[in-house]
Parts: structure tokens; sequence; C-alpha cells
């Protein structure tokens, strides 16, 4: 339960934190149609090499044997259909998210992509799962993590939905550390990023809302911290980029 006076940041404001996912709602509600478009154009198509390196460190099996991943904040469906192409015939995802315009887009496009008997779509909080123990043999979750107002409880529910010896992988925005790279990227980012969100979806306040959060969120090594003091084993991050991006992974043992 929140505690009176209980903040936490929504970009660079300070806001109740009962609130924050009300505000973080909106936002998706407001891009869901343009979000992958909008991917594309922010990451000058990089955000596609990167969820390709996440589903190969994934390493699904090609064959018959079941495979159940859970993908959180996954809305659109794009991590789960690239994991179910990797996949063999035993593959299974549930794509689980809190915005229902982002769940429908993904259903849109898993009956088109024929996936609709391999991917499924269910509303949900990352913070209280209404999932079974022990259920996954894998939890994804892409530049999703650091729009969760507790981001503890939802590596606990990670934790708690995975079968032994499973894997949590998570793809999330860093923190640049290429000299140089650091300057142009905050250029980019303040004064480009919000003008084109502005241009493509008409909402330029959503997308300046998606790059403070990034400067918001903890850095590597605390994120690791943080998967560590939720259960999780041999815990690593690989930075990617020059650390615009990291993969984070942990392994439930």
């Amino acid at each position: 339960m929140d505690q009176p006076g209980e903040t936490t940041h929504f970009g660079f404001r300070d806001v109740p934190l009962g609130d924050k996912q009300t505000l973080v709602n909106d936002v998706f509600h407001s891009v869901a149609r343009r979000y992958d478009l909008m991917n594309d154009l922010m990451s000058v198509g990089l955000h596609r090499v990167w969820k390709d390196l996440m589903i190969n460190a994934l390493n699904p099996p090609r064959g018959d044997a079941p495979f159940a991943l859970l993908d959180v904040a996954g809305g659109t469906g794009d991590i789960a259909f690239r994991a179910a192409k990797a996949a063999g015939a035993g593959f299974r995802a549930t794509v689980c998210d809190i915005n229902s315009d982002m769940l429908a887009v993904g259903r849109e496009r898993a009956a088109v992509r024929h996936l609709d008997d391999r991917v499924s779509f269910v509303e949900g909080n990352a913070e209280a799962l209404a999932f079974p123990d022990r259920g996954f043999d894998a939890y994804t979750i892409a530049f999703g993590i650091r729009n969760v107002p507790r981001i503890d409880l939802a590596l606990s529910e990670a934790y708690r939905v995975l079968k032994p010896g499973s894997r949590f992988l998570c793809l999330e925005f860093s923190t640049v550390d290429v000299p140089g790279l650091d300057r142009l990227y905050d250029l980019f980012s303040f004064k480009v990023i919000p003008p084109l969100g502005r241009a493509v979806t008409g909402d330029a306040e959503s997308y300046q809302y998606l790059v403070e959060s990034i400067r918001k969120f903890p850095k590597p090594s605390a994120f690791a911290e943080m998967i560590r003091a939720a259960g999780f084993s041999r815990v690593t991050w690989q930075s990617l980029s020059g650390g615009v991006v990291a993969l984070h992974s942990g392994w439930r043992l």
C-alpha cells in the first residue's frame, strides 16, 4: 500500500506514487498506433538490432519442446513475435501489458502474422502479475521497466513466476559512456525527439516524458543490484551502442 506523501519520478517531475501509473497509461494510450514507427525514427532503426540481440540471448528452443515466455510491457507484441519466429513448434508467448490500446494493436498484428495461436495478450500490472508461481521458462521486458512505479515489486514478481533454471532478460535505455556521444545524445533526445513526436503522433509531451524517464533510470550497476536483491543469480549486463541501451540478464536458480 502506498504510504502518505510517498512520491516517485514521472520524467523529471516528482509525483505521488499512486499517480505515476495513470500518467504512464495516458502516455501510451496517446501514442499506441504510432509507437513502433516512432521507435524506428527515434533509434534510427537500431531498436531492431537491440531486440534481435535480446532474442539471441533468449535462445528459445527450435524443436517441439514446450517453452513458455512471459513478455511484460510488450503490448504491441514486437518481442513475442521475434521470439516466435526464432522458436520451434512448442513455443508459446504471453504478452502482458497494463495498457489496453497497446494490447489491441498487438492482437491485430498477431492476427495479420498468423501468430494468434502462439502469442496471447493479457492486460495486467507488472507489479502484481495474475499468473501462478513458477509457470514460465523465460521473462522478457523491453523498454518497459523504467515506466513501472515500483521496480522492486516488478522484479520480485518476475522471480516468482519463473521456473527454477529460467532466465530474466531486460532491455532498457542506459547511460551513454562514450565521451562526446553523450552530448550528441542529449541534444538529439531533448531537441529532436519531442518535436518528432508532435509531428508523427501529435503528442510532444509524451515523448518529453520518455526522454526524461531514461535519464532518471538507475545506472546499470545499480539496476543489477536491484535484480540481485529480487533473488536472481548470475546477474550480468551488456552495454550496447556506446551505452545507449543495456541488456540485463539474471537467472532463477
